[in-house]
């Protein structure tokens, strides 16, 4: 018999990478899936596709096709709020049995809990469709302003997410929910693995994350270890968690009560088994044999060299820890202390020399508000009194540098206050010049904001958003862009200013936006889905952004009294340019929504053209809305057509065109 023919060289070279190609596909169910995937923020974006953390967890994780269990007895946590404050109340939202909510809890059946409690909720968990864990309830649309994404997040803290509720309710439109609908809410629960309950894991327990949590607490507060938690989410101590998702917690007992058992702090790193979960802790920590010895260890030299490629070439970037504005409150409790590493940037000045330099604050100096304005070495200084925690605004503005952001020079602490030294904006507010009295008298003088200078002003603005939202590492969203914070200075450049709302906005390998409980902002210039939701992302700043090209085109501030009909009504800017530029007699309505002291004086077509992007910018749904990169662009453009049209020729005042 004639020999075969040897296998192609190219084949021959391939030969290594099959080998661990084929490797890496067996050890797959042995290894990737045996932890739950962590949500990692990513809720938060229900249109998002191709990211199975959201829908719940995966059967295929604990071994389900290995002989693990199909259903199990599994356990929620859940904040006790107003509605559902007793065990019965929590036990129809959830479809758990209140006699069990009340004994594990310590409480009667009918008992108030006291608001914003943790309570422990048994629930029956089952794997549906061989795919996802879960634990289902259900809920009736109680108003129109509910959405997949308020009664994940509110009614059920993030025990569901929005995309779960899409994919068990298909036969409904996400964006057309009526009230009275009833829907199947799927809970996010889980069984253990084979390796969990070999390690002495009987149960596993879904925990809410809210603001300041770490996995050290939460694994004390359920007599875990860190490391067991970590492994059980597939997380690494680098790893950032985030409120309204959820952390596994694997229990050998039935929990009980949370204020009686023990919460040492987390032990140390030497005490956490390198090994994965339950390692000494308990039992014999010996794990089922996979494969023989022989393979086994060839297997962890190739795999441990796979793994490390795979780490340094994808490990994602760490996310920043955002902290929660007003409370100033951080997902990290190891956050360094405020201004630790200010004084390489900023000049930390004397109290005293402050103090000279505004006149010891003398009402002569004062710009408004707690603002004075100072004379440092013989320039122009503007002086900012705050009390309270400002270590978020000095650590942004010490990194930004733009010329359309204003500039922070340094700074001062004295008897509990902090004053921040900026760069003097000589001209003072935009608000100050599109809406005081001041600008009326500056009007008659001849200086006033003329058709050009507000063009280029919202140009800079557009130029300042987009720096922050797509040129700083991290980028970060302002979330109090109005008139009265857009300072100009001697030449009216635009500098956007006070930073004391911003955050870091979510990077790119995470969700699109976050949450937050505590809104905060001007009327008239908060997004709807900041004022109903809480949630913030880069399209908040747009809205805002929309609001106050409104109130450059018409001179009327945000929210401004209507007189027409009966009785005086307050409205809102960004709600009346829709009745503007709809309907008959676009052109006479338009001219009549002009600010009266631009006398005409503009091109109707590029005046046309920006009502149209402040349109935009406001609209309800934040996906309609363009970003900041966008408006740049738009607003470049309508700048270079301004800066070309002849003022002294009406004719293009006196029709919308096409040419633009």
């Amino acid at each position: 018999m004639a020999p075969a023919d040897p296998p192609p060289p190219s084949l021959l070279r391939l030969r290594p990478f099959l080998f661990v190609v084929v490797l890496l596909l067996f050890l797959l169910p042995i290894t990737a899936h045996a932890r739950q995937l962590y949500v990692n923020n990513k809720q938060l974006d229900c249109y998002a596709t191709n990211d199975f953390s959201t829908l719940g967890y995966s059967c295929a994780a604990a071994d389900v096709a290995a002989a693990g269990p199909n259903s199990c007895n599994s356990y929620l946590t859940f904040r006790s709020q107003t509605n559902y404050q007793t065990p019965a109340a929590i036990a129809r939202l959830l479809r758990s049995d209140s006699a069990a909510i009340a004994r594990i809890n310590g409480v009667a059946d009918a008992d108030p809990i006291p608001l914003n409690s943790l309570v422990i909720v048994p629930v029956d968990c089952s794997c549906t469709g061989g795919k996802f864990y879960q634990s289902n309830t259900s809920y009736v649309m109680k108003n129109n302003r509910e959405t997949y994404l308020t009664i994940a997040n509110d009614t059920y803290q993030g025990l569901s997410t929005c995309q779960a509720l899409m994919a068990q309710n298909p036969d409904h439109d996400s964006r057309r929910l009526v009230v009275n609908l009833e829907l199947v809410v799927p809970l996010r629960c889980a069984c253990p693995s084979l390796n969990q309950s070999a390690a002495g894991a009987k149960y596993l327990l879904s925990y809410l994350v809210t603001w300041g949590d770490t996995i050290g607490d939460i694994a004390a507060k359920f007599d875990a270890t860190k490391q067991v938690v970590l492994d059980a989410n597939n997380l690494n101590t680098s790893d950032t968690i985030f409120p309204f998702t959820t952390i596994l917690v694997p229990l050998k007992t039935e929990p009980t009560k949370l204020e009686v058992i023990p919460s040492p702090p987390p032990p140390p790193v030497a005490e956490s088994p390198a090994g994965g979960e339950g390692e000494g802790e308990g039992g014999s920590g010996k794990r089922p044999i996979i494969v023989g010895v022989g393979v086994g260890a060839a297997v962890l030299v190739l795999l441990s060299g796979f793994l490390a490629v795979w780490f340094v070439s994808h490990r994602r970037r760490r996310r920043r820890f955002y902290q929660e504005e007003e409370g100033g409150k951080s997902l990290s409790k190891s956050s360094p202390p405020p201004h630790q590493k200010m004084l390489d940037s900023l000049t930390v000045y004397a109290f005293e020399d402050l103090e000279k330099a505004t006149g010891s604050f003398s009402e002569e100096r004062r710009i408004k508000g707690s603002v004075y304005h100072a004379i440092i070495n013989g320039d122009s200084a503007a002086v900012k009194r705050v009390k309270g925690d400002v270590s978020s605004e000095i650590n942004i503005l010490k990194q930004v540098n733009h010329s359309n952001v204003i500039r922070l020079s340094g700074f001062c602490h004295n008897e509990g206050s902090t004053y921040l030294v900026y760069e003097f904006a000589e001209k003072g507010s935009l608000a100050d010049w599109i809406h005081s009295a001041a600008a009326q008298k500056e009007l008659s003088a001849g200086d006033h904001l003329d058709w050009t200078r507000r063009v280029g002003i919202a140009c800079e603005i557009a130029d300042g958003l987009n720096y922050l939202h797509n040129c700083t590492s991290p980028p970060y969203i302002h979330k109090d862009l109005k008139s009265s914070n857009i300072l100009l200075d001697g030449e009216f450049t635009a500098k956007v200013g006070n930073f004391g709302l911003a955050r870091p906005a979510a990077e790119e390998d995470g969700a699109s936006a976050q949450l937050t409980r505590h809104v905060m902002g001007t009327q008239g210039y908060m997004a709807p889905e900041y004022l109903d939701h809480g949630l913030v992302s880069p399209k908040l700043d747009v809205f805002a952004f929309g609001v106050v090209l409104l109130e450059l085109l018409s001179g009327r501030e945000a929210v401004y009294p209507d007189s027409a009909g009966e009785g005086k009504r307050d409205c809102l800017l960004s709600a009346a340019v829709a009745g503007v530029l709809s309907g008959e007699d676009v052109r006479e309505k338009l001219k009549n929504f002009m600010d009266p002291r631009l006398q005409q004086e503009y091109p109707f077509s590029i005046a046309f053209a920006m009502a149209q992007l402040a349109m935009r910018c406001v609209a309800e749904d934040p996906n309609s809305r363009p970003n900041s990169g966008d408006l740049l662009v738009a607003l470049s453009a309508i700048h270079r057509s301004s800066l070309d049209w002849d003022p002294s020729n009406l004719s293009h005042s006196g029709s919308i065109s096409d040419d633009f």
